[in-house]
Order: structure tokens, then C-alpha cells, then sequence
């Protein structure tokens, strides 16, 4: 009988502040960087008591093999992560040493670009040539069209939008972001802009009557430009439209991690108390049972192939 695993791969964190510039140094490439520029990251996550991501993923691989377990589908489920123990040559390696045979790799983001979703493929390449193994791996590369997803996503905005006084929920803006990337991958023809358009407008359509618009957030300072608008902009430009209310909908993230705490939680809601915008969030997907179902279901297409 042929062994199945699922590969649940996340970005990654570091455990502790001190491992800081390690970690941003693997995600630069190993390209030099300030004290300052650690310094500014170490300070960001000790004002959100550091990044849950890896605990959260780990709880949502869990819930996915359970869910997968009652479903009748008996894999084992491994956790690799990109930038971060545990790493995915690691993860590989294991499968490698427990006989895995075939498996199925899902990244905790729904939406595809060559430059985030097709990194993690290449890492998995990387590892079973360094392993000298040959797993039959199948790649879940977009999946914010399941319709649990966006049956969270809505559940999530009408439960965010009970944070705002009744008498003015139809004046609350709703405001969907993702993780900007560089603009020329556009160009190039990669769908991630276009897969988080329509991931907004799906949504919106389940909602009816909503004022909403869809921006970017937390992009890096590489000095070429990337996909806008920021959340930042967004922001003062909503202000001077004489917005009071807003609700952030970060549908290109799945977990609690510095993105959410820091980027939308402490920096974008700063900006908003400046600029006199009451701005809430929406809770994130973490391990609700919604949520799992949609991975599941996206996992099991695969399996089923």
C-alpha cells in the first residue's frame, strides 16, 4: 500500500529576537543589512510578544490530518517551513526516512505567484535532490476559490463588522488586503493580483451592500516599486473622503503572525487614529473549523487525482 503524507509549509518566524538576524538574513538572500534594519524587526515583535505563526501552523497541519483522518484519507502530516526550523529540507528528509511515497504540499496562503507559492516548490525540489529521493509530490498552488474559504472569509467580515456601533455599520469601509509584491511580476504575466482582485469580489458578492475596496500591505523597501495601493495610503486618502469607520479584511493571510499584529494591529491603526478612522480587523482564519474544512478540501482534490 502506497505510504501518503501532506506537507502543511508556512513562511516562518524565529523562535526568539536574538535569532533575528539570521532569519532575515535567509530571507535576503544573505545580502548585508543595518543594525538598524534588525534592530527595527526585533522591536516589531517584541511590541506583539513575537510572531505565533509557527505554533498556529502547527495547530492547523494538526486539525487538517484529523479532518483528513475522519474523511477516511490515513496520511501522515508533516510541517516544513521556508525562511525557519522546521525546515522544509527537514520535513522532506523525514518523509524520506519514514518511507513516504506519494504526498501533497499546500502553503498557508490561498493565492498563487511564482515569486511567494512557487518559491516553496523550488525548496521541495532542492530537498529531495539533496536527500536523493523521489516523493510523487502534487502542489495545491491557489486555492482561495474553495467555497469554505470564502464562506470563512464571509463569516469573518460579519462578525468584524459587529465591532462597530449599529447605527453605523453601512458607513463602515471594508477594506481587503494581501502582501504586496513587486510590480513586474505583473507584467510578467503572474496571477496574484488578479487571483486577490477576484478573491475580493467573490467575497463581496456574498455580502450584498457593502462599501469595500481591495490594497496592498507591508511592502518591502527594495527601490523598485510594488503593487498598490498601501494600506498606509489607503488610509489618509479614506480619511479625506470623510470615512470615520474601516475594517481591514487581510484575505491574503491565514494566521496570526507580525503582517496582522504589527503591520494592520499597531502601525496601519496609528495611522488611523491620526487621521480620526475608528479602524478594526477582521479575526484571522488560524484553526477555526471553517477554515480546516477548506484546506481539506482543497488537500483531498488532490489526493483524489
Amino acid at each position: 500500500m502506497t505510504k501518503k503524507a501532506l506537507l502543511v509549509l508556512a513562511y516562518g518566524t524565529p523562535g526568539s529576537t536574538e535569532r533575528m538576524r539570521c532569519y532575515l538574513s535567509d530571507i535576503r538572500g544573505g545580502r548585508p543589512m543595518s543594525d538598524e534594519f534588525v534592530n527595527e524587526f526585533k522591536h516589531r515583535y517584541d511590541l506583539i510578544g513575537g510572531s505565533p505563526l509557527t505554533s498556529v501552523t502547527y495547530e492547523q497541519a494538526k486539525r487538517t490530518g484529523e479532518e483528513l483522518q475522519r474523511r477516511g484519507l490515513d496520511v501522515a502530516v508533516y510541517v516544513g517551513m521556508r525562511h525557519w526550523s522546521p525546515w522544509i529540507k527537514d520535513a522532506v528528509g523525514q518523509m524520506y526516512l519514514h518511507n513516504i511515497e506519494q504526498a501533497v504540499a499546500i502553503v498557508m496562503a490561498p493565492h498563487y505567484s511564482k515569486m511567494s507559492i512557487g518559491k516553496y516548490w523550488s525548496k521541495i525540489d532542492e530537498a529531495q535532490q539533496l536527500h536523493g529521493t523521489n516523493i510523487n509530490f502534487s502542489f495545491v498552488d491557489s486555492w482561495y476559490r474553495q467555497s469554505k474559504f470564502l464562506e470563512a472569509v464571509e463569516e469573518h467580515i460579519r462578525a468584524g463588522l459587529q465591532k462597530f456601533p449599529a447605527e453605523v455599520r453601512d458607513q463602515v469601509k471594508v477594506v481587503f488586503t494581501a502582501h504586496s509584491l513587486p510590480e513586474r511580476l505583473k507584467k510578467m504575466g503572474d496571477p496574484y493580483d488578479d487571483e486577490l482582485q477576484d478573491n475580493a469580489k467573490l467575497v463581496a458578492d456574498r455580502l450584498g451592500d457593502i462599501d469595500w475596496m481591495f490594497s496592498y500591505q507591508s511592502a518591502a523597501e527594495t527601490g523598485e516599486p510594488w503593487l498598490g495601493p498601501q494600506i498606509e495610503d489607503v488610509v489618509v486618502d479614506l480619511a479625506g473622503q470623510g470615512y470615520k469607520h474601516m475594517l481591514v479584511a487581510p484575505i491574503g493571510f491565514v494566521c496570526d503572525h507580525v503582517e496582522i499584529l504589527y503591520d494592520i494591529d499597531i502601525e496601519a491603526t496609528q495611522i488611523a487614529n491620526e487621521h480620526g478612522i475608528n479602524l478594526q480587523r477582521i479575526e484571522s482564519m488560524n484553526s477555526t473549523p471553517l477554515f480546516i474544512q477548506a484546506v481539506v478540501d482543497a488537500v483531498q482534490d488532490k489526493f483524489d487525482a
